[in-house]
């Protein structure tokens, strides 16, 4: 049975694949935000992030008559910024190390009051997580916010998926420790 994904900017992408400007714009005005949110996510910068936003949509629509439609257009671009953002920190010379496999306990289940300290606990999350070593914050971004599996990431990383998980397991940990020694220093 073959997959069949319902693109709802179809019309979009078959416009612009005709050239149309407006219809690019439109496309770009849709998926900018949420393409500037996973090269973030990746590269940890905004500066880098919104200059892997602006390569990502010049390289999709350049390539846009490629485009078969196999997949929606919003996953199509998302690969082509998850690739970008990797590549750029590859530019910064990241290296992933092999890493023995090791078990980790889970994150604590913070007990949350109310939606102003939900809010902040994000802040101090997403603050804590620009401190990761590259290596860990990769992984664990494509891994729980991007979605993608230890099989994938192991694709897009060109690393094994023991050290996909290894480093998940240990940005896990680190991200715990930043979490644990913010909260120590505060009181």
């Amino acid at each position: 049975m073959e997959a069949i994904y319902v693109d709802k900017h179809y019309a979009l992408v078959a416009e612009c694949k005709q050239g149309s400007k407006k219809a690019c714009y439109e496309l770009y005005r849709l998926y900018s935000k949420a393409m500037l949110n996973v090269a973030f996510r990746i590269v940890g910068s905004v500066d880098e992030a919104e200059d892997v936003l602006q390569e990502a949509f010049l390289d999709a629509f350049n390539r846009i008559k490629d485009f078969r439609q196999e997949t929606t257009f919003g996953l199509w671009l998302k690969q082509i910024v998850v690739h970008r953002s990797i590549n750029l920190l590859r530019k910064r010379k990241l290296e992933l190390v092999q890493l023995e496999d090791e078990q980790l306990e889970n994150l604590p289940d913070a007990e949350l009051e109310d939606e102003d300290e939900i809010l902040e606990q994000v802040a101090q999350i997403k603050e804590a997580m620009k401190l990761l070593p590259d290596g860990y914050r990769v992984v664990l971004s494509l891994y729980l916010l991007e979605g993608y599996d230890h099989e994938e990431i192991s694709q897009i990383l060109n690393i094994s998926e023991n050290t996909s998980r290894t480093q998940y397991l240990r940005a896990k940990r680190k991200l715990y420790e930043l979490l644990t020694n913010k909260k120590q220093i505060g009181r």
